[in-house]
């Protein structure tokens, strides 16, 4: 995408959202340090079910700490890689306490520093807990950026490079969230729907999605009796000197 191109495709976004923020739920910059530490490999809605009720009296490090890892871990079993995500939550809790002071550090390099943190995670709390202009890149901007021209990258680092460098003010701030939600929403991985997208001629992806009720009806093409059968044969013909044996495995 050229730079005009870009301005006016987070200018759309904006236009249709003009306060992008995650779907993840929250009360406090620790608690959204911890949902997005769950959120690793899983879905936000899956992340939200097990926390809605443990956000309720877990509010801070030490509330964590208290809870203790087996329990937390018993709270969270819905979640993927849920025995991982606990340690890692009840470490990152205790080096926050004694590191910090309870107190979610707001550097990347000291975020990156606490159990189970790495640079998408850190970049999520400082953007979203503090409004700093940083890129997030998950599975659904790193699609989206590929797939439209906007910072194409052969991995999340080229393609984090590429935002910082491209992505122009007013929309440095939320432009991630933006990114997230139109791949989650609209430019969906397996089917993008561009026929309802509003940046569609901007995007550079190719052929773009026919609308449902524009897209040629599939016709069944039934196969032959002996393609179904193999070789010409039927199935009430068996070969000459080879046992009617019991099949080994479901047809």
């Amino acid at each position: 995408m050229k730079r005009g191109e870009i301005f006016e495709f987070f200018r759309r976004l904006a236009e249709a959202n003009p306060s992008p923020t995650t779907e993840l739920n929250s009360g406090n910059p620790y608690q959204l340090l911890v949902a997005v530490v769950l959120s690793a490999q899983a879905t936000d809605a899956s992340v939200n079910i097990a926390t809605r009720p443990l956000f309720e009296h877990i509010k801070t490090p030490q509330d964590m700490v208290e809870f203790g890892e087996e329990r937390f871990r018993d709270a969270i079993k819905t979640i993927g890689l849920f025995n991982t995500k606990a340690h890692n939550v009840i470490a990152l809790s205790r080096a926050l306490i004694d590191q910090h002071g309870s107190q979610i550090p707001r550097t990347r390099e000291a975020l990156q520093l606490l159990p189970g943190v790495g640079r998408k995670t850190a970049n999520v709390v400082l953007n979203t807990a503090f409004g700093e202009e940083t890129f997030a890149v998950d599975t659904h901007v790193f699609r989206v950026c590929n797939r439209i021209g906007l910072a194409p990258g052969k991995n999340v680092e080229a393609v984090e490079a590429k935002l910082e460098k491209r992505v122009p003010q007013p929309f440095r701030r939320d432009a991630h969230h933006w990114l997230i939600l139109h791949g989650r929403y609209t430019c969906k991985a397996r089917l993008p729907e561009c026929w309802r997208c509003p940046v569609a001629d901007l995007c550079r992806y190719q052929p773009k999605t026919l609308e449902p009720s524009a897209r040629p009806a599939r016709t069944a093409t039934p196969r032959s009796s002996a393609a179904r059968t193999g070789s010409g044969r039927t199935a009430a013909t068996p070969t000459a000197g080879r046992s009617r044996s019991r099949p080994t495995r479901l047809p």
